[in-house]
């Protein structure tokens, strides 16, 4: 009786669920063809040449990545996530000029960016991790709360893992520091966004909350 109750199904409430997860599939690649086409629609507003595609990160979602070319013909490329273009084409506050941006800052570099190659294998991302990432997010965390005191160095979160962390200590009460894991901020590197944005935007809530300046 037990094997019988275990392989007695409801083919109803089976299809149902099908139909349920065909029909969030669907609106979710009818919601992700959108969202590229109005990326690219808005980078051809300050740029000739515009190609992308759309890749599917395990932990992040779908990420789209998008190249523009300079007058030179040098490539300058640039990742993004769904939920922050979504959120960015519905806010109305100037999409176009806010993803432009980010290749404007990228040509200042001459010569193109195309995205940097991922690292292959555990001692090459310890290595990217050590020599770069790292040393970067602190620099421009100092850099920017200077002269302000700044803690800012790695740590491990039970339910994340590696995380980068900083805070003020000189905020003693409730929460006073910012920790985002390191996957996620390797993921902007790899993006050519600024992964240490992330970590000054958290301390700057972090500031609100407490009242400072």
């Amino acid at each position: 009786m037990l094997t019988m109750t275990k392989e007695t199904k409801n083919p109803e409430m089976t299809e149902s669920g099908n139909d349920a997860q065909n029909e969030n599939n669907a609106k979710l690649a009818e919601l992700i063809k959108a969202v590229f086409h109005n990326g690219v629609t808005a980078l051809k507003m300050f740029f000739d040449e515009v190609t992308g595609q759309v890749v599917n990160q395990e932990r992040l979602g779908p990420i789209f990545v998008f190249q523009v070319k300079n007058e030179s013909q040098q490539v300058y490329a640039c990742g993004f996530f769904l939920q922050e273009l979504v959120a960015r084409f519905q806010s109305g506050n100037d999409p176009a000029q806010w993803l432009s941006s980010f290749y404007f800052d990228l040509m200042e570099e001459e010569g193109g960016k195309p995205l940097p190659k991922p690292p292959n294998g555990e001692v090459e991302t310890k290595a990217l991790i050590d020599g770069k990432l790292v040393p970067h997010c602190i620099e421009s965390i100092r850099e920017e709360f200077a002269p302000e005191q700044v803690h800012a160095g790695l740590g491990i979160v039970k339910e994340h893992g590696p995380v980068f962390e900083a805070g003020f200590p000189s905020i003693k009460d409730g929460n006073n520091v910012c920790a985002v894991p390191l996957q996620v901020l390797l993921t902007h590197w790899l993006l050519n966004r600024n992964p240490a944005d992330i970590l000054i935007r958290g301390l700057y809530n972090i500031k609100e909350k407490h009242g400072s300046e």
